[in-house]
């Protein structure tokens, strides 16, 4: 008990630090050897980051000169489909005149539908110069991407979903839709249909 006792203090501290001194040698053996980069190997690093660099610079250069380029053909979207609206009052100014009995076959009537030809045709040479043409409706095949089908007409004479008439003209900018046609298309008339129901009945029971 006095020999434990007469332990020197500073004697514990000198053994404890060449045991953590010990210890920390071998975790550094332990651990593997950093391997040293080359001159070459860093030149390469850099040339390649360079040159990843300089490629994503130049996809932003494109994407942005893509948008510019979206940006100009169609910035006068919005304003532009504003602008149908005046095709829309002048057509139907043109019937309200048209059905109005006070002036039928009147050189007065005349000469108003005359003016509002004038102006519905700068308005499409207009629309022309920047690219706004009107899409063709009349014997054309309905197609959903251009034409919205507002009503049927039976019609005996045309193939069943031609466009037989034309409700409001639609326009597109460039290759993109303004806004769709507003169309009637042909059906069957319905006594045609009934016989045609008639005969293959008459066909199954035969």
């Amino acid at each position: 008990m006095e020999k434990e006792q007469n332990i020197n203090p500073e004697d514990k501290i000198l053994d404890n630090k060449e045991e953590a001194s010990s210890t920390d040698e071998n975790y550094k053996e332990d651990l593997p050897e950093k391997k040293e980069i080359s001159p070459e190997d860093k030149i390469n690093e850099l040339q390649d980051k360079v040159a990843r660099t300089f490629a994503e610079m130049e996809n932003q250069r494109r994407r942005f000169e893509k948008e510019k380029e979206e940006a100009f053909e169609y910035g006068g979207f919005s304003f532009a489909k504003e602008a149908l609206k005046l095709i829309d009052n002048l057509e139907r100014s043109k019937q309200v005149l048209e059905s109005d009995e006070s002036l039928q076959n009147t050189d007065a009537l005349k000469k108003i539908l005359d003016h509002l030809e004038i102006i519905k045709k700068d308005l499409f040479s207009i629309y022309s110069k920047n690219n706004i043409i009107p899409i063709n409706t009349i014997n054309k095949k309905l197609d959903p991407n251009l034409h919205q089908a507002m009503m049927e007409i039976e019609d005996d004479l045309h193939e069943p979903g031609t466009i037989v008439q034309e409700i409001q003209k639609g326009f597109m900018i460039k290759d993109r839709l303004l806004r769709p046609s507003l169309v009637a298309v042909s059906k069957k008339t319905q006594a045609i249909n009934e016989k045609s129901e008639e005969n293959k009945e008459d066909l199954e029971i035969k």
